[in-house]
């Protein structure tokens, strides 16, 4: 018997998806994971795939302005929370702080692990003007880099944190994660 014969069609659900600040209405079958259907519907190939199971950090997305595995999270899960990807970090101004700084200090090698990173940083800086290394290296744990050895990472999180911690006291910092 051929297997398209033995294949049961999955239905798909119609969900509307609040991606970086519209609503989307896609598709998806019950076993869908956000990061597929961000980049395989939605053309947001920002994120990316790194070791399906969570280890990485590369596809680290901001659910509710917090940072989550995109490939460990039913696209369904998602359905009425707001999903921020690197796509919308920069502004109208620019880069963001953080990703001005990964560009300064030479935060990245190959870039590969870098949008999981700067969304983890963009995170962890909304809520840290002035942290310690040790709280960069928290806050990063769950990102792995295979070509640096972090120091510029740590560098350009710190960076970032302390121009946001300016521009916020200057009353000029415009969050990319609008009202989360």
């Amino acid at each position: 018997m051929p297997l398209t014969t033995i294949r049961k069609k999955i239905d798909r659900t119609l969900v509307t998806l609040r991606v970086n600040g519209a609503e989307r209405r896609v598709a998806v079958r019950p076993y869908d994971v956000l990061l597929d259907v961000l980049r395989e519907n939605l053309s947001l190939t920002g994120t990316r795939r790194g070791c399906d199971m969570g280890t990485c950090g590369c596809c680290t997305v901001l659910l509710d302005g917090k940072p989550t595995l995109s490939c460990l999270t039913l696209a369904l899960e998602a359905e009425g929370r707001s999903i921020t990807t690197v796509e919308a970090v920069a502004g109208v101004e620019g880069l963001h702080p953080v990703q001005q700084a990964w560009v300064d200090t030479g935060a990245s090698q190959c870039g590969f692990c870098t949008p999981g990173f700067i969304m983890t940083a963009l995170a962890f800086v909304e809520s840290h003007a002035a942290p310690t290394e040790a709280q960069i290296r928290e806050a990063i744990s769950g990102n792995m880099c295979r070509c640096t050895g972090y120091l510029s990472i740590i560098e350009a999180v710190a960076r970032g944190a302390a121009e946001v911690g300016r521009r916020r006291a200057a009353g000029t910092y415009a969050s990319p994660l609008g009202d989360v």
